[in-house]
């Protein structure tokens, strides 16, 4: 199975000066561990966690001040549509990280998560059985 068959196409679009609040408001409300960070004053895309929203406000910060820019990886690991779920796997495990923005040509067609993987996985697994 391939990258684009467990993507979600659906992705959450944030901008630069969202605050680390207003972020996590829109992760939670829909359930989503992650959202692209696009800034058109910058180079290339970028995502913000819920795991960096935790790290900030651990460290203190005030959620509604700190802006998604100064929170966020610009250094993406970016996957292809055509990989397959263990090249995304194996690219998750490598990095220590849970999500890989899928990119063709400079285009964001999705994400994919660990949960993503997992949920395949858990289907083939279960299909294998019967």
């Amino acid at each position: 199975m391939r990258v684009r068959d467990a993507m979600s196409s659906q992705v959450l679009v944030v901008g630069p000066e969202h605050t680390l609040r207003q972020a996590a408001q829109m992760m939670s409300t829909r359930r989503i561990g992650s959202a692209i960070v696009i800034d058109p004053d910058s180079e290339g895309v970028g995502i913000m966690t819920e795991r960096d929203v935790l790290n900030a406000i651990g460290r203190g910060l005030d959620p509604d001040v700190e802006h998604t820019s100064a929170h966020l990886t610009w250094d993406v690991v970016y996957a292809s549509p055509d990989w397959t779920l263990e090249e995304a796997a194996v690219a998750m495990a490598r990095g220590g990280f849970r999500h890989l923005v899928v990119l063709q040509e400079s285009e964001v067609l999705g994400i994919i998560s660990v949960r993503d993987i997992m949920r395949v996985w858990a289907q083939q697994h279960t299909a294998s059985k019967v």
